[in-house]
């Protein structure tokens, strides 16, 4: 097996001890292997990793197995999963270094500490895990499609308000959203498993696994293994009544204004522009389709841990 660490350097802003530590723990274990391969690759922006995973499969082994670790936050993870996405022969290893690590919460809480265990990395197995394809790239946890993904994507063009008042802008951007009928109330044209569902929605959301920013949505039964996305449709309403669906979707409950289901293909259109987040992506469209690869990717769990139902 070849193993092959991608780290992003921004994961560990003015923590530059923190990275040096990990490159000599990897050092130091591979050192005491027989016969080891492994590399270090450093991506510098965005999709760079992509193309590097894609030279360090072309030079292992013909069949030897190509396990990548992205070790970062969840940009990272983002671009190894479309790095070894279409390639045979490759497995996925989250080390989380991140502000959140939604994808690895559907193993149980409080597990990220074992993901940054080299060793146990390099010597644990995998489980067969279901992958969001979008076309052109695929996605691992989620797609969100309207306030939620509006409110974040103003909050993210403004970097310098991002850092210093997060928070507060957030709070104060996210109140002046749910007064906007545009995106509280957009007409998105739906189709699910060749069923309409067209209407005005203020948030739409896919979902491989339960978790977004640390918390729990409404699609608690999400699983990432059982072959199906769930599909959560928050129709629009005023804006006390969105408020409140919104805080208690971000409880785990689905409110009495949600449409719920799971399926395996779903396409959505809509005249405006649709504000789309896609695990860590944030981006604009006016189409967006998406269908589930179940079983299509080999993720590392340590410890023998499996996928855990809430």
């Amino acid at each position: 097996m070849k193993h092959v660490f991608v780290f992003d350097p921004k994961s560990f802003h003015e923590q530059q001890w923190k990275m040096d530590s990990i490159l000599d723990h990897i050092g130091q274990f591979f050192r005491t292997q027989d016969k080891p391969d492994f590399s270090i690759q450093i991506s510098r922006y965005r999709r760079d990793a992509i193309g590097l995973i894609q030279k360090e499969v072309e030079s292992a082994v013909e069949d030897d197995t190509v396990r990548v670790y992205a070790i970062g936050g969840e940009e990272i993870l983002y671009d190894c999963l479309n790095g070894i996405a279409e390639l045979p022969n490759t497995e996925l290893a989250a080390v989380p270094y991140g502000e959140t690590s939604d994808f690895l919460r559907n193993f149980g809480e409080g597990k990220e500490d074992l993901f940054r265990d080299i060793p146990s990395l390099v010597q644990a197995g995998t489980v067969s895990t279901d992958m969001i394809d979008l076309g052109s790239s695929f996605a691992l946890n989620s797609c969100l499609i309207g306030l939620k993904a509006a409110s974040t994507i103003k909050i993210k063009s403004s970097k310098e308000m991002f850092f210093l008042f997060s928070k507060i802008s957030y709070f104060f951007n996210y109140l002046s959203f749910l007064f906007d009928r545009q995106i509280t109330s957009q007409y998105y044209n739906i189709t699910i498993d060749e069923r309409d569902f067209s209407g005005n929605y203020s948030l739409i959301n896919i979902a491989n696994g339960p978790w977004y920013t640390g918390k729990i949505t409404g699609l608690s039964a999400a699983m990432p293994n059982d072959g199906l996305l769930d599909v959560a449709l928050i129709k629009s309403a005023g804006p006390f009544k969105t408020l409140l669906s919104m805080k208690s979707y971000s409880k785990g409950i689905i409110p009495s204004n949600c449409v719920n289901l799971q399926a395996k293909k779903i396409t959505v259109q809509s005249d405006r522009y649709m504000s789309i987040q896609l695990d860590n992506e944030f981006y604009q469209d006016t189409s967006i389709s998406l269908n589930v690869l179940p079983q299509a990717l080999q993720l590392v769990a340590v410890n023998d841990l499996s996928y855990q139902k809430l």
